[in-house]
């Protein structure tokens, strides 16, 4: 089911929570609604689901104009952080739920239900524990019984909210993987909202990075990464620096210093930004000098914190785990990849 946002605007008490939004949603993806809190994107979500209804804009599911059509309406299977399951019933009675409470035309007959949940309780990798209560379950385990009962009415969407953020970092990382492998095996059109920046880029097939109810940037985990299209894109998504820089016929200065990179176009007051690990030490005046404020290990390299200017400005790059820099030790460096925007 493809899904399109056009132009939409949300107001609360006249206050707009997104402005002018407009998205289109491929049929069998998953589209990652990523950004910091208050960013706009579970308000979005909201919409899509008919919890929330626009301002002003529209909803289209596939050809159809779902703006005022209800959750019941859109079928929409929904999956909240804290899971909402029902503490009372069993396991196959919460998978079961939404089919058994469908109006007696398009109800399905018991046994067919049962058969239903019982194949999703094993696509979830929870035979066996169909007898058991929520409050019996690990989270990891609640968060699969929550997506079973999703998927269990075949929705047109499936939409999930923070689905992992009550959980701890292992449990994260193991339900990651699975729920890529559920999406691939049941190809259901997906959206999820989260501000961890690794769970989007792992998961999704595009994000979508939004800020103070815009949408910064639409593209896939790559694009978005490599190529951010605004300093709020390149902040947000993985680690940075930024450096304010000055671009004088086609090089590129910090304070009176050449940094040995060069910049195509451009003039004037400019903002340099690169990733830790897209730098190379150099020797020589034409390159970015620091002194190591701190150090700490990130997996297998050393993350060093250099004070560049007297402390006027900080970076951080990545060293070799052996490298010799010790504290208040000089480091000369340049970056490889990186991005200049224009000083605002």
């Amino acid at each position: 089911m493809d899904v399109r946002v056009s132009h939409v605007r949300k107001e609360f008490d006249r206050f707009p929570a997104l402005h002018e939004v407009s998205l289109d949603i491929k049929s069998g993806e998953l589209i990652a609604l990523l950004g910091p809190s208050g960013s706009g994107k579970t308000t979005l979500l909201r919409l899509i689901a008919g919890l929330e209804r626009p301002t002003s804009g529209k909803i289209f599911f596939g050809d159809t104009d779902a703006s005022e059509k209800s959750v019941q309406e859109r079928n929409i299977g929904f999956v909240f952080q804290h899971y909402a399951l029902f503490r009372h019933m069993t396991i196959l009675e919460n998978v079961s739920f939404g089919l058994k409470v469908r109006p007696r035309s398009t109800r399905p007959p018991a046994g067919e239900i049962r058969r239903r949940a019982m194949e999703l309780l094993d696509l979830v990798q929870l035979s066996g524990l169909e007898k058991r209560y929520p409050s019996q379950l690990s989270g990891g385990q609640r968060q699969r019984v929550a997506l079973a009962r999703a998927l269990a009415i075949e929705p047109a969407v499936l939409l999930l909210d923070e689905p992992f953020g009550a959980l701890d970092a292992q449990v994260r990382r193991e339900l990651r993987k699975w729920l890529r492998e559920i999406h691939e095996r049941t190809g259901h059109t997906t959206v999820f909202v989260t501000h961890d920046q690794e769970e989007a880029l792992e998961l999704a097939d595009r994000l979508c990075v939004m800020s103070q109810g815009k949408i910064e940037q639409v593209g896939t985990p790559d694009t978005v990464y490599d190529t951010p299209s605004s300093p709020f894109v390149f902040g947000f998504i993985g680690e940075s620096s930024e450096l304010p820089v000055t671009v004088e016929r086609g090089d590129v200065w910090l304070g009176d210093r050449p940094l040995g990179i060069s910049a195509a176009d451009g003039q004037g007051p400019a903002k340099l930004f690169f990733r830790p690990h897209d730098i190379e030490l150099v020797e020589g005046d034409a390159a970015l000098r620091g002194v190591v404020a701190t150090s700490r290990r990130v997996g297998g390299t050393r993350r060093v914190e250099l004070e560049l200017g007297g402390a006027s400005h900080r970076v951080e790059i990545d060293l070799p785990f052996d490298h010799p820099a010790g504290e208040r030790s000089q480091i000369s460096f340049r970056p490889k990849r990186w991005t200049l925007f224009p000083a605002t």
